[in-house]
């Protein structure tokens, strides 16, 4: 009688022999299929928070023109701004950038911090603030389809005021700029001279007890400036509600109000 086992074997044994390649691939997928849920095949090899990033950037494609809005946790100033300005969906938002190309074609943020107008690169924008999941706590808004031809002419005139000082006056008519009036002056130019986003009256007063933040009677003092209360000028939750605007993508999730 013929051991037909031991031929199963043997045969078994030549197939394995001659399809290791094979194999081995099918096993690795079976692997990464059963780990998946925890990243590893998915490159995230380590805790690093900013994996995270990497993954959103390359999910989600950035363009010219978009509005980046941060929850920036810059301490006792951001805490004052947000209290008394809410963006979509009651986000509170700090801080807002214009995503541009530089000189090589890449695509970096413009925008008004303490140093001026500058240039910054995504990375450094988005790793920021983080929020309990590790993702940056940036929204990106775009225009809507049938406003996109402003696009181009608001990123040259944002553009042409590169190196240009910081307005830590708040002052909608000199030639400073804080984050949110150099996004309205840019579209504002390229709208014909029509705003985009509109001006409302400042206010620096908390709300609870209707009296001037601390923070920025400090500040004021110390520049030797009036708090400009009631004046007009305009804040990146403010834009964030514009109705020229949709939010496209959510890099990670902005505190809100409750």
């Amino acid at each position: 009688m013929i051991d037909l086992t031991l031929s199963f074997k043997e045969i078994i044994k030549f197939v394995v022999l001659k399809n290791r390649k094979l194999i081995s691939s099918l096993l690795i997928l079976i692997f990464c299929s059963v780990l998946m849920h925890n990243s590893i095949c998915a490159g995230n090899w380590n805790s690093n928070p900013f994996e995270s990033i990497i993954v959103q950037k390359d999910t989600f494609q950035l363009k010219e023109g978009d509005l980046l809005f941060q929850d920036s946790d810059c301490g006792p100033f951001c805490d004052a701004i947000e209290k008394v300005t809410f963006g979509i969906d009651n986000a509170k938002f700090s801080h807002i950038g214009l995503v541009v190309k530089d000189q090589n074609g890449t695509l970096v943020v413009l925008e008004a911090i303490s140093k001026g107008v500058i240039l910054t690169s995504l990375d450094s924008f988005l790793n920021r603030s983080f929020d309990d999941e590790n993702n940056p706590k940036v929204v990106v808004g775009r225009l809507k389809p049938e406003y996109n031809h402003l696009v181009d002419a608001a990123v040259e005139a944002a553009t042409q005021q590169l190196g240009k000082p910081y307005d830590d006056i708040f002052d909608i008519q000199n030639d400073k700029y804080y984050c949110s009036e150099l996004i309205y002056l840019a579209f504002k130019e390229a709208n014909k001279d029509q705003p985009v986003f509109q001006l409302q009256p400042m206010t620096f007063n908390d709300p609870d007890t209707e009296q001037a933040f601390a923070i920025w009677v400090d500040y004021y003092e110390k520049l030797g400036e009036p708090i400009p209360e009631g004046q007009p000028g305009l804040n990146p939750g403010g834009i964030s509600r514009s109705n020229f605007i949709e939010i496209v993508h959510y890099f990670g999730k902005p505190d809100r109000k409750k």
